[in-house]
């Protein structure tokens, strides 16, 4: 009897590290159940996109991508965040054959089944212990919460995806070392508000090996990081406790890196984003912590044009980036997102002038990064390969995360693998990337 062909979903991911997680899941399913992934829209039984809606540009770009996917399929079924709030979806393409909200797993895999019946098949419908990645194979995001308990004033963040919900630490323990038992290298520990993990419930203990681990986020990254891959934290708000985990980086035990969202440093600013205000202390903290650990790098995001920012505003975050020294910074200039509390504010920054703060700003970090990265000429640095080329390869220090941060190109005598970590003799720096030879492996 002949087999019946494997049903073939193509998929588009859009968004955040935290939307990737959520695509990863859904494919992993789906390849269970025997489902074929395809490259192209129209070569796929059936599309599914997974949307972003934190701003209205993302908006746009997952309005563009699901008419992409109708033009060229037809068949399409839409989950992610924007699909929180279906009107403008359904409005604009009614033929769409469902829509979900971010993390309705179960919804999208209902969808698909109702669509494109599975096809059992036992030698298809293998899946490797870790799942289905969508990033390279030797790192990967680990997600530890959904949702978010803060409610600034410019973010509808909690509205798409709800409030803070913690998994267990063991849960997230054992996706931790199924990933490094497949290879991974390194885990870049995600979710809306990392530092707040365990809060809502209670940093309840659960048993891991032969012991018990509190949901904290000390306790988790303290075992995480004696897994053996390297341990990136992201997305970290600066709560007191965060100064706790500094010395698990002195100790190498996980990396000596934090993402923290700042998002401004002028404290009316800050009031009206609805943020806590006290970054003089914050200063102070930031010292502390180079002093316990200097190799430390510092990751921020940053918004200018906020309503109501005077001149006087970005004057005060240009002074308080030069004393920081943030290492690495992404800026935004402020967008109005439907149903944010901050389109009420009034005061709005006329477009050329948050331009105008964008360049001032961007130019100033420019800065910042050459004479940060300049001290590390003539050090040697542990580099991730993540691509080889003939001449040279391309990696990532412990300082830089990928896609979002710098690079270091390499040259090596013996030929590199994607993946592998050795030891490099740092020979100049530019801007934002380094570049040297290899010394060890």
């Amino acid at each position: 009897m002949q087999q019946a062909a494997a049903p073939k979903v193509s998929f588009v991911s859009l968004g955040c590290p935290k939307a990737l997680v959520d695509s990863e899941r859904i494919i992993t399913r789906l390849r269970a159940e025997g489902y074929e992934l395809a490259r192209k829209h129209d070569g796929a039984d059936i599309v599914i996109v997974n949307t972003c809606g934190f701003l209205d540009s993302a908006k746009q770009e997952s309005l563009g991508a699901i008419g992409e996917a109708m033009a060229e399929n037809g068949k399409v079924i839409v989950t992610g965040c924007m699909g929180a709030e279906p009107e403008q979806i359904e409005a604009a393409y009614p033929g769409v054959l469902s829509i979900t909200g971010p993390q309705q797993y179960e919804s999208v895999l209902e969808a698909v089944h109702r669509a494109l019946p599975p096809v059992h098949n036992p030698h298809l419908d293998l899946v490797p212990p870790q799942g289905v990645k969508l990033t390279p194979r030797h790192y990967a995001y680990l997600k530890i919460s959904e949702g978010c308990n803060n409610r600034c004033s410019f973010c509808i963040i909690p509205k798409l995806r709800g409030d803070l919900v913690s998994r267990p630490a063991n849960d997230v323990l054992r996706e931790a070392e199924r990933l490094v038992s497949a290879g991974v290298k390194e885990l870049l520990v995600i979710s809306q508000d990392t530092s707040a993990y365990g809060v809502d419930i209670k940093y309840a203990d659960s048993p891991w090996k032969d012991r018990q681990v509190r949901a904290k986020f000390f306790d988790l990254a303290r075992e995480l990081g004696d897994l053996g891959a390297w341990v990136r934290l992201q997305y970290v708000y600066p709560y007191p406790h965060v100064d706790e985990v500094i010395g698990l980086m002195t100790e190498g035990k996980i990396l000596p890196y934090l993402d923290i969202p700042f998002q401004h440093a002028s404290p009316d600013v800050l009031r009206a984003m609805k943020r806590p205000a006290a970054q003089e202390k914050t200063l102070a903290r930031i010292q502390k912590w180079r002093e316990e650990c200097p190799d430390l790098t510092l990751r921020s995001t940053f918004i200018v044009g906020f309503p109501g920012e005077t001149d006087s505003d970005f004057a005060y975050l240009l002074d308080w980036l030069e004393e920081a020294e943030i290492d690495r910074l992404g800026a935004f200039k402020y967008e109005p997102v439907a149903g944010a509390a901050s389109n009420a504010i009034g005061n709005a920054v006329p477009d050329e002038i948050k331009q105008e703060r964008w360049n001032a700003l961007m130019a100033r970090q420019q800065k910042i990064s050459a004479r940060r990265l300049k001290r590390k000429v003539g050090t040697r640095q542990q580099i991730i390969i993540d691509e080889v080329g003939p001449t040279v390869a391309k990696g990532r220090s412990k300082a830089d995360a990928p896609q979002i941060d710098g690079a270091v190109y390499l040259s090596s005598r013996r030929p590199l693998k994607v993946g592998e970590i050795v030891t490099a003799k740092i020979e100049r720096a530019d801007q934002y990337d380094l570049h040297g030879s290899v010394a060890g492996f």
